[in-house]
């Protein structure tokens, strides 16, 4: 008896402890950006495109401030954007928005610059609009419920049990104009009668694409719902990025070529894994690069650098990536002095919705 009572003793399992849970508190990023000097010259913007916002996990987050120079072709394109420190931007998506953006036509300009300033503030603080943007791209996760809450409206659109589309109109995206290298959206806020059919439609926020505000109401208006009378709907529609092309090459990308000791350079032995920068994937921008490396002699590529990339120096770090991952054929004394290109181009026109869908139950 004595023997058994020891073993159980030591066979049993003491409980876990207890840890009061304590939910990590989310913040949400996003940012403004000040005032666009060439020269010191302030310049006029025609299309400034805001950079995404971030949702932040945990208490006392903080974002430094971020300055990109660049500058400007005749059309008011920016070009040549990179930051003014050499330390990583704290944003992926500041570059590629303002990519995206346009100035005042005029003469091409340089030694320009502007500078993002970060928000950072408690769900229960942030606007509106910036939550409805992260809940159409929820790239750090899952909007937490305080989120929602504040999204969704007062009403009994959400009451049990909820009303369900009959018929859920949509817009002919097709006819409506997407701008370059920018994902519109527009909520649309609308009741329902006794019958399921929308009253009082009208948008509530967005991104202030005319035509697609526009398509919205007239297609929440078309649609029709069970659940009779009901207060406090809203629904969002979006619409994909048009795809903006990478700019011209420049002259020092077109004069570029292999040196002279880089003769008759075969084949990829193993050739480069095409990878498209993510933020710019998203929004649909087009780039290139021009690299200048060595090779050794069993094939492996090194001391690699960027000749020239276009519209953001991010074009040339990514183009590094997929050129460090090709191979050629060993030769008796590697090479040194090659330059190649490498074009991040988008797919078709028709391709899916590079962001993915947005999350229901609004």
């Amino acid at each position: 008896m004595m023997l058994v009572a020891l073993l159980a003793a030591y066979t049993q399992v003491p409980p876990p402890p207890y840890y009061p849970h304590h939910e990590m508190p989310r913040q949400l990023l996003s940012w403004s950006a000040g005032e666009v000097r060439c020269d010191g010259l302030p310049v006029t913007v025609t299309g400034l495109r805001q950079p995404s916002v971030e949702l932040l996990w945990g208490a006392g987050q903080t974002r430094a401030s971020a300055t990109l120079v660049f500058a400007l072709d005749p059309t008011g394109r920016p070009t040549s954007i990179r930051p003014e420190a050499k330390e990583v931007a704290p944003s992926a998506d500041l570059a590629p928005a303002l990519a995206a953006s346009r100035f005042a036509a005029g003469a091409s300009r340089t030694n320009c610059a502007i500078t993002y300033t970060p928000r950072i503030a408690p769900l229960a603080e942030a606007a509106i609009a910036d939550l409805i943007a992260y809940t159409l791209a929820p790239d750090n996760g899952t909007m937490p419920q305080e989120g929602w809450d504040r999204v969704r409206l007062a009403g009994t659109c959400l009451d049990l049990p909820r009303p369900e589309a009959l018929l859920r109109a949509l817009p002919d995206f097709r006819n409506i104009s997407a701008t370059p290298g920018a994902r519109d959206w527009t909520m649309v806020r609308y009741d329902t009668d006794a019958r399921g059919r929308p009253r009082g439609t009208h948008v509530i926020h967005g991104t202030g694409n005319p035509a697609l505000d526009a398509a919205a109401m007239s297609a929440t208006r078309a649609s029709r719902f069970t659940g009779g009378a009901r207060t406090g709907c809203q629904y969002p529609y979006w619409l994909r990025p048009a795809k903006l092309v990478a700019p011209e090459l420049s002259e020092a990308a077109r004069a570029a070529k292999d040196g002279p000791d880089c003769p008759h350079r075969p084949a990829f032995l193993t050739p480069p894994r095409l990878t498209f920068p993510e933020p710019y994937r998203r929004r649909m921008i087009e780039g290139w690069a021009v690299i200048r490396f060595d090779v050794a002699p069993w094939g492996e590529i090194g001391h690699l650098s960027v000749v020239a990339s276009e519209p953001t120096a991010d074009f040339g770090s990514q183009a590094i990536i997929v050129m460090r991952s090709a191979t050629l054929p060993p030769s008796d004394h590697g090479r040194s002095g090659c330059v190649d290109r490498v074009r991040f181009v988008m797919g078709p026109d028709d391709m899916p919705d590079p962001s993915g869908p947005p999350r229901p139950s609004y």
